[in-house]
């Protein structure tokens, strides 16, 4: 395990750490690589050892020369997975920002992407959902990096027991109120004692069937506007759209995704004007504002749907946009 070679190529990266047995593998490989990075750790004050675990990333910056960023998570603030998970990457995307890193590494490893395969099976989901952990994505400027997802909770641990690292585990890893975590307790750890090359292996074909589905899609974006050229196919459209919804914050249901199907042109949530036209889609905010004559005239040449050109106006208007 410590002569694995991460494929991290960015030079400035920073590492979302908690002191725990992912994160904590995921320093020490990143040492054992010669991987540059700086790490960065939330205090959600909820349970006392939070606090030994902040002064051990401190120490691990201070004798390996990084940088460590800290935040409190605020008392004011009701704690929940979901607001915990909003501030954290809220914390992160904030320093990535300020300080110019390329890359985000977060350690979710081979445990986490059968857990959220799961979960997401057993609510109805098609294979884009069911595979939501890729090894990089693209957000807000900079690469989210999951180095790690190959790699079981136990070959980390193992890792890390064979070269003495000391690392923390979270008590409340095993409360099962929280829905990751009955799924771990009571499928995924155990399918994963039993069959974790099998698994391991399932996940990279249905990788690689996943990338070719979408082989020949060409996104754009201009501002706020996006638009994808695709093959036509209806089903792919809506993978399309989903996705794009999910990185601008909205969720959509199944009712949703038919009615999109069904029309080929909707505004979702009052927000994001969308229109699907043979081979491409076409997704904008909402807008209702005047145009001029001229430019309605070009729209219509240009066959750009009635939904999307205030929006394309207002670009134009700005320099942004031209026919």
């Amino acid at each position: 395990m410590n002569d694995i070679k991460l494929e991290i190529t960015s030079t400035k990266n920073l590492l979302a750490f908690s002191a725990g047995i992912d994160s904590t593998a995921l320093f020490f490989l990143l040492i054992d690589n010669d991987i540059s990075f700086d790490i960065a750790i939330v205090d959600y004050n909820q349970r006392t050892q939070s606090k030994d675990e902040v002064i051990y990333a401190t120490q691990l910056a201070h004798k390996y020369q990084k940088r460590c960023f800290i935040s409190e998570y605020p008392k004011e603030l009701a704690f929940s997975e979901k607001n915990a998970r909003d501030y954290r990457y809220s914390f992160f995307d904030e320093i990535m920002k300020e300080n110019s890193y390329g890359s985000l590494l977060t350690a979710h490893q081979l445990n986490d992407n059968l857990e959220w395969f799961l979960m997401q099976f057993t609510k109805g989901a098609g294979l884009s959902e069911l595979l939501g952990m890729q090894k990089s994505t693209y957000k807000n400027g900079y690469y989210i990096l999951k180095p790690l997802l190959d790699y079981s909770k136990n070959d980390l641990k193992a890792y890390l027991d064979q070269t003495t690292k000391k690392y923390f585990i979270d008590e409340s890893n095993y409360d099962e109120k929280y829905k990751r975590n009955y799924f771990r307790h009571n499928f995924t750890d155990e399918l994963l004692d039993n069959f974790q090359d099998g698994i391991s292996k399932s996940f990279k074909y249905l990788e690689l069937d996943n990338c070719s589905l979408f082989d020949g899609v060409v996104e754009d974006k201009v501002d706020n506007l996006t638009t994808f050229t695709f093959n036509g196919d209806i089903n792919i459209a809506i993978r399309l759209i989903d996705k794009e919804l999910k990185k601008r914050g909205i969720i959509i249901s199944h009712k949703t995704r038919v009615e999109i199907s069904e029309k080929k042109e909707l505004v979702v949530s009052h927000l994001i004007a969308i229109s699907i036209q043979e081979n491409k889609i076409y997704m904008a905010p909402f807008l209702d504002n005047g145009m001029e004559k001229k430019f309605k005239n070009k729209c219509r040449i240009n066959k750009i749907p009635k939904i999307i050109r205030p929006y394309l106006f207002t670009l134009y208007e700005k320099g942004l946009f031209s026919f």
